[in-house]
């Protein structure tokens, strides 16, 4: 039989795939967005009429983190993903038959920079700094409403890899040998970012800083998995078990792509390369040791529990036919 599923923030990579993946499998796909979608933020009542008999809300609703962190980006990281989370809550409130389920997009960087032991629903440590603000406010928006007849799950994603996402630089950056570990190191702070929360503190990683990801297929199964179980609901790790490190990351991908050798990169050139492809440093320096630990008790296989053959195939995927 198929379902009816709502999908908020679809232009997205994540969103493009499940969406995609449910037409294929004969579900009706309805979309919210911004433009071009079935539809448009603020419209209230259109909002409402989609959700409406829904099985399925999925809400990817956000402004990419992937920028530099300046007070008009961080004011918009945090508005597209609360005042999004709140509209869906009014019209999900509205609802005469509100959808079943809904899953909202969170991140596994929720937690607090972790190279001494893995964080799990129970008990790991939220961290401090602007992306871990974003990350509790956004979920405090999402479970603040009353909304008795639909359970809410809020997927702490790890990095997410799959054609067309963080990875795919990574690629290139090995096949022109650059594919080195990434260095944490000195690098001096502006009050202005330590009073924001964006400046990244030297950890002396040496590129150990543990790397915890999960393949596009594993967020769509963990989707299915969780509406498969009414039992499970709140907060959820979505992040494949065997978690690795930069370095054995950089290394897995010099072998697949077959380069000899990769150049490591120092704080001080990741400094000057993330201003100038205006992105942060956070990104690849901060450890995010991540375990599934909710996933696991319940039972759920991962399609892709190790790291290379996940690199493999998406790799491969990208080879002309």
């Amino acid at each position: 039989m198929s379902r009816r599923v709502v999908i908020a923030g679809a232009s997205g990579f994540i969103g493009q795939y499940l969406s995609a993946k449910y037409r294929a499998a004969g579900d009706h796909v309805a979309t919210i967005g911004r433009s071009g979608a079935d539809a448009a933020w603020g419209d209230a009542a259109a909002i409402a009429a989609l959700l409406d008999g829904a099985d399925l809300l999925i809400n990817l609703a956000g402004k990419s983190v992937n920028c530099r962190y300046t007070a008009v980006n961080r004011a918009e990281i945090l508005r597209s993903r609360v005042e999004t989370t709140r509209e869906l809550c009014e019209a999900v409130a509205a609802c005469v038959r509100p959808p079943t389920l809904w899953v909202n997009s969170s991140t596994a960087t929720i937690y607090r920079h972790a190279d001494d032991r893995p964080m799990t629903e129970t008990g790991g440590e939220i961290g401090t700094g602007f992306s871990v603000s974003i990350a509790t406010t956004w979920e405090r928006a999402f479970f603040a409403a009353e909304l008795p007849n639909t359970r809410r799950v809020a997927l702490r994603m790890a990095i997410v890899l799959g054609d067309g996402s963080a990875l795919i630089p990574l690629v290139n950056l090995a096949r022109f040998g650059l594919g080195g570990a990434q260095h944490d190191g000195r690098w001096p702070a502006t009050a202005k970012r330590r009073a924001a929360g964006t400046f990244h503190e030297n950890r002396h990683t040496a590129g150990r800083q543990k790397f915890s990801w999960v393949h596009i297929d594993d967020v769509a199964g963990a989707i299915d998995f969780v509406e498969r179980h009414p039992e499970i609901d709140g907060v959820v790790n979505v992040s494949a078990p065997a978690v690795s490190d930069n370095a054995t990351v950089m290394l897995a991908l010099r072998r697949i792509v077959g380069a000899p050798f990769g150049l490591p990169t120092s704080r001080w050139m990741l400094e000057l390369g993330s201003a100038a492809i205006r992105t942060e440093t956070e990104l690849v320096l901060k450890s995010r040791w991540v375990l599934p630990e909710r996933l696991q008790q319940h039972g759920y296989e991962f399609a892709y529990p190790e790291l290379e053959p996940a690199i493999r195939a998406i790799v491969a995927e990208r080879q002309p036919r």
